[in-house]
């Protein structure tokens, strides 16, 4: 089973069409990616403090249908390694009333050492070994 966060469209984030603006889904996507990670005992901005950078290094994302205001979903997180220095975060937004997928994604990253190398610290690669994403 796969994690996940619930949130409502707010009118603000739609456009002049009346739905949800294509790049306010990044903001959906980061929100569920930063929860995912506290609710596996990882603290973004701890790990900033000592030098470690996780940062996004491509995006690919799958717009399957138009988000409206009030329209309740959540966005499923599932995290993958995908080498010895990258993994990837497998995202899904689902609108809630009929459950249909309205955007799929594969969001991937790697952390940075202070010295802008890329590797995986030992807050991410534990997760690759618990199975427990569940929200």
């Amino acid at each position: 089973m796969s994690f996940k966060v619930d949130f409502k469209v707010r009118d603000y984030e739609c456009d002049l069409q009346g739905i949800v603006n294509n790049s306010v889904y990044f903001n959906y996507l980061e929100h569920a990616r930063h929860e995912f990670l506290l609710a596996n005992n990882v603290d973004f901005a701890a790990l900033a403090e000592q030098k470690i950078n996780l940062v996004v290094i491509r995006s690919e994302m799958n717009y399957r249908g138009s988000l409206r205001p009030g329209d309740e979903f959540y966005v499923e997180v599932a995290l993958e390694r995908e080498s010895k220095v990258k993994f990837a975060f497998k995202q899904k937004v689902i609108r809630a009333y009929d459950n249909k997928l309205m955007l799929d994604a594969i969001v991937t990253g790697t952390s940075l050492n202070e010295r802008g190398r890329p590797f995986l610290p030992e807050a991410i690669t534990h997760l690759f070994e618990e199975q427990q994403f569940v929200k």
